[in-house]
């Protein structure tokens, strides 16, 4: 992604602020699952993260409408943060991976109660 189109992205999603819930989830856990794997985590992590992420949202979605707009909003966070510059510059503004990756273990530890496949 080049750095017009993620600034671009970014200054649309900042223009949009989250106003629901779902929205919140979306937006932090995009942004934490593109950081993840900008730093290295390995897919298999994040892809399970990720699965636990969207199982959130759709919780949190009142209704079809809030969950279709907050998977767009957490995928273009995802892609941002995944690829903040392509390569290019090494003084961009990024997430420091050793928080990230402590934040992204502590999501791992997070245990559901139950899960929406469930049926309860």
């Amino acid at each position: 992604m080049s750095l017009l189109t993620a600034t671009t992205v970014a200054a649309l999603l900042v223009a949009s602020p989250s106003s629901s819930d779902a929205d919140r989830l979306a937006a932090n856990g995009g942004f934490l699952l593109g950081n993840a794997q900008r730093c290295g985590v390995a897919a298999e992590r994040v892809e399970r993260a990720a699965q636990l992420i969207r199982e959130l949202v759709l919780a949190a979605a009142r209704d079809e409408d809030e969950e279709k707009d907050a998977k767009g909003r957490l995928a273009a966070f995802f892609l941002v943060s995944a690829a903040p510059n392509d390569g290019k510059g090494k003084n961009e503004l990024v997430a420091s991976c050793k928080l990230v990756i402590g934040e992204f273990e502590q999501l791992e530890r997070h245990q559901p109660q139950f899960r929406l496949s469930d049926g309860e």
